[in-house]
């Protein structure tokens, strides 16, 4: 991967940092004394403060997690012993201590560093990150596969999950296996009582209440070491011994250990922030025999007190003044809202009127603006955590009953519920309301976060209904339409970000005819049609070409499934070039829908299908990535052009 050159401000900033400056592997790090590592540690943060006030990106994750990171390149012989990251918004330290400070300054940037692990970019990202709660399963995977290989000396590997994202059902999957098959896995739970929104759920509770001694730990070490030198402690009697041990553990402690109870060893819960005691638990139980769990407790946002005081605003701030703390730029309050905002007005507006109406959203309340429902009308929204497969047959069990859910999930996220909308919805052609935000391309986050598999994946589902505003009215008469009539699962689609009316709110929502379309303007020479927010750059498009005297007819589809056959018919006979543009897959997306329907008609128009191209989309700002996929206003320009220019011949 080609890399942009960090601006010099980073570079000038390094003289600021003279531990951190001298180390450009862990390998460096370990040459230190360990009466280095809170200094190492503290100019990290400062170098986080300084840098993402510039460059936005995961701020408080990354400012707990500092200790925990430089403790474990400390400790372990990385790349050869593996780390693998949770989700990965808490590595950004991570990437400094690993040869990726002086391009830090190119963090999310288009042809930068990516804003999660990403093994293409460094061997030390040991496993692609982004979504939560895969590590114990891919760690586990690792390990065991390092003990079927025979590697000498014994790989090290180590899971780093955080409490909520532990709390999701492939984490659960991971500890019951790793319960079971031989390893020598070793989990650290990051404990900061945080997901985005505050963490939520019985585990959490659970976790927040753990207590474990260090006068019980210091004595199990010993007697394990003891009757490990004995020869008295092997494989065999490993198992039944530490069931003994956990059985009187929960005797004295008046507690059920959950982990212990799977026959995971458990040690903590310790302060993540003491380097030293970190360090010093690392050494004494990373050459343990089996799976054990390491529990840390840190302060999300640690070491910038705006951001210890509220961690879900500063989750990912956006730029800020690094002195006062002071947030730079937002314009929440000015010019067109957000369509998070949109949805989440609009779902209390239809609430009220209809007490059947409840919402769902996976530990993303704010960043879906299911809060909004949920401050007027707590009793009747649920966040589930980060879980969004019991999300949709949770709505599916509420639908049997006659309540009529919207269950708001990112794109990206709705992937891991894929059998569920099948299995637990549209089997039953339950009227599921299902909101995918971020729909389409989402910029900085990148390719584990772009929302652009939803609609080829979910389209042969029979009976679902897929649909796409291009404006925020349509949105608000798409939610409406969906709790309007005897419908299954009914999915809305729309993107991140802003959307282009400030008038919104005076315009009534409307029912919508499902599977019909709006034909926006006539035209001879080119039929474009688009779905979605892609309208509008068509719209810029056709003006253009209009200016240069080429007559478009342009649709918006509105639907894909039921997609408009009256429109398509008009098409087909009309006999002209047609674009399908959409901001997700190109290939089973609305172009094939459409491809597919002219085929079965016996029309044969030219099809020129625009959206993402057949790869993974790295990360920029939309626009950079747009204009890189071919999708942008210009493209579209283009493809009018070039397809009038041979209607013409």
């Amino acid at each position: 991967m080609e890399m942009e050159r960090p601006d010099t401000t980073i570079q000038e900033a390094d003289n600021k940092y003279p531990l951190l400056q001298s180390i450009d592997s862990p390998a460096d790090l370990r040459r230190l004394p360990q009466s280095a590592l809170p200094e190492v540690c503290s100019e990290i943060r400062e170098f986080l403060i300084n840098s993402l006030s510039k460059n936005p990106g995961h701020f408080a994750s990354s400012m707990g997690a500092v200790e925990l990171t430089v403790a474990l390149h400390y400790v372990f012989n990385t790349p050869y012993d593996r780390i693998v990251w949770d989700v990965g918004h808490q590595a950004y330290g991570h990437k400094l201590l690993t040869g990726r400070r002086e391009l830090f300054a190119t963090n999310r940037k288009f042809g930068g560093l990516s804003g999660f692990p990403n093994p293409e970019e460094s061997e030390y990202d040991t496993f692609t990150a982004g979504h939560a709660s895969n590590s114990i399963s891919a760690a586990l995977g690792m390990t065991v596969a390092s003990k079927l290989q025979g590697e000498s000396p014994r790989r090290n590997v180590v899971a780093v999950i955080g409490d909520a994202s532990i709390s999701g059902g492939l984490a659960f999957e991971g500890l019951n296996n790793a319960a079971i098959t031989p390893n020598n896995l070793l989990i650290i739970l990051n404990d900061n009582d945080m997901s985005i929104d505050r963490n939520v759920g019985a585990l959490n509770s659970y976790l927040t209440h753990i207590n474990t001694t260090k006068a019980y730990n210091t004595f199990r070490y010993r007697i394990y070491k003891l009757l490990k030198n004995m020869h008295l402690v092997g494989e065999r009697s490993k198992g039944s011994i530490l069931r003994f041990n956990n059985s009187i553990k929960s005797l004295l402690g008046k507690q059920q250990n959950i982990f212990e109870g799977l026959n995971i060893r458990y040690f903590g819960p310790f302060d993540g922030h003491d380097i030293d005691r970190v360090v010093r638990v690392l050494n004494d139980i990373k050459e343990m025999d089996g799976p054990r769990i390491l529990h840390l407790r840190t302060v999300k946002g640690k070491g910038y007190r705006p951001a210890e005081k509220d961690p879900a605003k500063w989750h990912a701030p956006g730029l800020f003044d690094a002195v006062s703390g002071k947030r730079i730029g937002d314009g929440s309050a000015s010019g067109p809202s957000k369509w998070q905002d949109v949805f989440g007005e609009t779902l209390l507006e239809l609430a009220r009127d209809d007490k059947r109406i409840v919402g769902i959203t996976a530990a993303m309340s704010s960043g879906t603006s299911m809060n909004i429902m949920q401050e007027a009308m707590p009793e009747r929204v649920f966040d589930v955590g980060i879980s969004e497969g019991h999300a949709i047959t949770f709505a599916g069990g509420l639908a049997k009953e006659g309540m009529r859910p919207f269950a708001a999930i990112y794109s990206s996220f709705t992937q891991r519920a894929y059998d569920q909308i099948i299995h637990d919805v549209a089997i039953q052609h339950l009227p599921v309301t299902l909101c995918l935000d971020r729909a389409g391309i989402v910029g900085e986050d990148g390719v584990t976060h772009h929302g652009v598999f939803d609609m080829c994946y979910l389209r042969p589902i029979p009976g679902i209904i897929i649909s796409s505003p291009m404006d925020e009215s349509t949105l608000r008469s798409l939610m409406l339409t969906s709790v309007s009539g005897n419908y299954g699962p009914f999915v809305i689609r729309y993107p991140r970000g802003k959307g282009n009316d400030a008038m919104w709110r005076e315009k009534t929502p409307e029912v919508i005819p499902v599977g019909k379309g709006h034909k926006l303007r006539d035209g001879k020479d080119v039929a474009v049609l688009s779905i979605g927010p892609t309208g509008r750059w068509a719209v810029a498009a056709a003006d253009r070409a209009a200016a240069e005297g080429i007559s478009v007819a342009h649709y918006d589809m509105i639907f894909l499934k039921p997609i408009d056959e009256e429109i398509l018919r008009e098409v087909g006979e009309r006999g002209v070039p047609v674009i399908t543009i959409e901001d997700g897959m190109r290939d089973g997306g609305l172009g094939s829908a459409v491809a597919e329907w002219m085929a079965d008609h016996d029309y044969h128009p030219e099809i020129i299908r625009i959206g993402v191209p057949d790869r993974f989309v790295a990360h920029g700002k939309v626009p950079e990535l747009m204009r890189e996929c071919g999708m942008d206003e210009d493209a579209i320009f283009s493809a009018i052009k070039e397809a009038a220019s041979k209607s013409a011949v």
